[in-house]
């Protein structure tokens, strides 16, 4: 047993003396070939070293045995020996054509900035000792072959430099194409150089930048920018390829709606690429072909909306009204949808039609044509809003009414290159109209209310209750009341329960509930589900609110508003603006007998009920007791 273990750790020492004798030696890496380049076009070689002693910065050195000198080595460049390049290879060093480039003190490259044909051949990366012991390898081999360079690129129609409209479309196209014997793919990219300002080096400074738009890449995928993906998921941006002839690519871009930031100059770059032995992609030509500048026209600095007629505008009441808007300066050629809307600010109640208020929206067309109006949606039925011709839209009220008076806006939001706009995408630009000011001549109109709960009995739960409201109407021509009838709680008595408790602020008012209204055409509304109401009119100037079975609910401090109508020549009828407010009236219902009889009665039986139950339960134990006893004596 005590051999069998000998035996097993003389075995483990072993293997461990040769893991670490092999972890330790010196393995010099470089990649796999063969690896195809492209003549004319950089190479690009990694060696690395590890497991080595001494210094971890380590020198390296390059040989070339090229396929046409048998087999006999050449010295490229070293990183310790200046005088190390043969004779092809030194001036190329000199000028700095062919180096080598550190990655870190362990792992180098050798750059050959242009590539020859007679620079084919096998290239050895070797590493001079800096070990105690000569231990493992000190060079690697990798046989780069040099292929023709076939990159063709061509465009069909350059850019002329000439402004182009901001929203008009455009489009470039870019030819390419390979001749090679290996595999390879191809890549294409159209790209931007601009000017950008705000950069590092200078507070508004210009510097170039360069943005690619969109690509094809070398698995003939379509790949866009970081800026430009956006437009590319909205459909703005598009690229693809079409066969052209003898075998070329033919690749199209377009922008349907182009933006100020796509101003500068555009360029197409077309690479060859190849896979590799470790399965890596590389690229191995490349060629870029500027296709021209290109400066977008902002549509703010041309276009122009205008409104008519101009100025102030007075009208009769019952009159049309009229309103034209014209947008000038929107390019022709650039198929764009236009929002327009009627705005409107101001009304007949405001001392002045143009002073504050809010603007409200009176119509609108979409880009599609769809005409929506306002808050006030009657006005579909008594006015139009329609596209007269190109770029000019009419608005027209049928017969103008005092509420119709305020200053009008024409606002056109332009949506350029884009006819039919989703409604998440933001308008190019929006611009507004001078205002027109538009006066109703309005006649002087008085109404009065007066709310008022005739004589009668007093009031009382389930009975009918009644209150009339006289209204007058001071005015010239025909006119009608529309009288709402309103109820407010009865107000609770304040008790003041400490000193300082009139420092308390007072409770808000409750807010009064629309009861029942009698429309100026006779019709009548009711808003109150639970009671049973009613509202008629006695006489021209004489309205009536009757509440049928009525409840505690139905208590409360009610009143009437009056609103006069006015008859236009035409016969329409519209609001003058003249209201009024009458009195509150106070409505209070007392209980009926019967209920007031109901409560001894119902108390009275209740005490009988208690005082019987207390007899009988005396009783009954009274002679339950005595009944105990007689048994007991017996």
């Amino acid at each position: 047993m005590r051999t069998m273990m000998a035996s097993m750790k003389a075995a483990f020492f072993l293997f461990l003396h040769w893991v670490l004798q092999h972890a330790l030696c010196r393995h010099v890496a470089v990649p796999a070939g063969p690896l195809y380049r492209v003549a004319g076009f950089p190479l690009s070689l990694p060696c690395a070293v590890s497991g080595y002693e001494g210094s971890r910065t380590q020198d390296f050195e390059w040989f070339l045995f090229r396929d046409d000198a048998a087999g006999r080595q050449m010295g490229v460049v070293s990183t310790r020996d200046k005088g190390f390049p043969y004779a092809p290879f030194q001036a190329r060093v000199t000028s700095g054509e062919v180096r080598v480039e550190r990655d870190s003190g362990d792992k180098v490259r050798l750059i050959i900035q242009r590539l020859r044909p007679d620079d084919q051949g096998k290239y050895e990366c070797y590493t001079p000792s800096t070990d105690s012991s000569y231990q493992g390898n000190y060079s690697a081999t990798v046989a780069v072959k040099v292929i023709p360079d076939t990159l063709q690129i061509s465009y069909s129609r350059s850019l002329t430099g000439q402004p182009v409209s901001e929203g008009a479309s455009l489009t470039l196209t870019c030819s390419a194409s390979i001749q090679s014997e290996q595999l390879t793919h191809l890549s294409i990219t159209f790209g931007k150089r601009g000017g950008a300002e705000g950069s590092p080096s200078g507070a508004g400074e210009e510097v170039s930048t360069v943005r690619e738009i969109i690509s094809i890449d070398k698995l003939l995928g379509v790949v866009p920018g970081r800026f430009y993906k956006k437009r590319y998921d909205d459909g703005e941006i598009t690229l693809e390829k079409r066969n052209g002839e003898g075998g070329q690519g033919v690749y199209v871009m377009k922008m349907t709606a182009v933006q100020p930031d796509d101003s500068g100059s555009y360029f197409c770059e077309a690479s060859q690429w190849i896979l590799d032995p470790n399965r890596s992609w590389q690229k191995i030509a490349q060629r870029t072909l500027d296709i021209g500048n290109l400066t977008v026209q902002q549509l703010a600095e041309s276009m122009r909306v205008t409104s008519s007629p101009t100025g102030e505008v007075t009208l009769q009441i019952g009159s049309p009204l009229i309103l034209t808007c014209e947008i000038l300066g929107l390019p022709p050629e650039v198929n764009s949808g236009l929002l327009v809307q009627w705005m409107k600010r101001g009304s007949v109640s405001s001392d002045s039609v143009g002073a504050g208020g809010v603007e409200v929206e009176v119509a609108q067309m979409t880009p599609n044509g769809i005409v929506s109006w306002g808050d006030d949606l009657s006005r579909a039925s008594g006015g139009s809003m329609e596209k007269a011709a190109e770029g000019k839209y009419s608005l027209k009220l049928f017969s103008a009414q005092p509420a119709d008076s305020g200053v009008y806006r024409c606002v056109v939001s332009v949506y350029a290159g884009r006819r039919n706009p989703g409604q998440s995408v933001p308008a190019t630009l929006t611009q507004r109209s001078e205002g027109v000011t538009v006066n109703l001549k309005t006649k002087d109109v008085l109404v009065t209310a007066v709310a008022q709960l005739p004589r009668g009995p007093l009031l009382k739960r389930g009975s009918t209750v009644t209150l009339i409201c006289n209204t007058t109407v001071t005015t010239t021509g025909p006119a009608q009341v529309q009288v709402h009838w309103l109820r407010w709680p009865i107000p609770e008595p304040v008790i003041k329960k400490a000193p300082d408790a009139a420092m308390l602020k007072p409770p808000a008012p409750p807010e009064p509930k629309l009861i029942a209204s009698l429309m100026y055409n006779g019709v009548s509304n009711i808003y109150i589900n639970h009671s049973e109401i009613s509202i008629d009119r006695l006489s021209v100037n004489s309205y009536r609110l009757r509440v049928h079975m009525a409840t505690t609910d139905d208590q409360g401090m009610y009143a009437c508003h009056a609103e006069a109508w006015g008859q236009d020549p035409h016969g329409g009828w519209y609001r003058t603006g003249a209201k009024a407010e009458s009195n509150a009236v106070n409505v209070y219902l007392y209980a009926r007998a019967a209920d007031l009889l109901l409560i001894p009665l119902v108390v009275g039986i209740s005490s009988a009920l208690f005082v019987g139950i207390v007899i009988i339960a005396t009783v009954t134990c009274c002679f339950m007791k005595r009944l105990a006893r007689q048994r007991a004596r017996k």
